[in-house]
């Protein structure tokens, strides 16, 4: 039953919280905005670079996609960052070391092969090769 005080208001008291919860909902609150604003935040393909200098070109953009060119030439690669899910595609191939969470690899990606991913959490890749790499990524959004 609720109770109402002089005004005619009805009471929040049977409502009220202890406090030791309300204080443990501020701890998580506190937690969880701390973890966001001190966890680095990584570019996308488009925002990362190489040594300050741009290696991804916007070549199409709308509703549906974006369509980035990405270019490497030797010496030159990506700094770390993230893909959301995306199609990639290789106008020129080059000789190219990833670095993940799974580790290092080099491998040599063929001009006109395929590549599909449902997202990365993270990577970044360098051409230590000897000639210039091309990469179509295709994402939908």
């Amino acid at each position: 039953m609720e109770s109402s005080d002089a005004s005619g208001c009805f009471s929040t008291e049977r409502f009220a919280r202890p406090r030791s919860a309300v204080y443990g909902v501020f701890l998580a609150s506190v937690a969880l905005l701390a973890a966001c604003t001190t966890a680095p935040r990584l570019p996308d393909p488009l925002e990362a670079g190489w040594e300050g200098a741009s290696v991804c070109e916007t070549l199409h953009d709308d509703a549906e996609h974006r369509i980035l060119r990405c270019t490497f030439p030797p010496g030159v690669g990506h700094e770390r960052h993230y893909h959301d899910r995306h199609f990639g595609y290789t106008l020129a191939g080059a000789r190219m070391r990833i670095t993940d969470a799974n580790g290092v690899r080099e491998m040599d990606v063929p001009t006109d092969s395929g590549f599909a991913s449902d997202g990365i959490e993270w990577h970044e890749v360098i051409n230590v090769g000897d000639t210039t790499g091309v990469f179509l990524i295709i994402e939908p959004k």
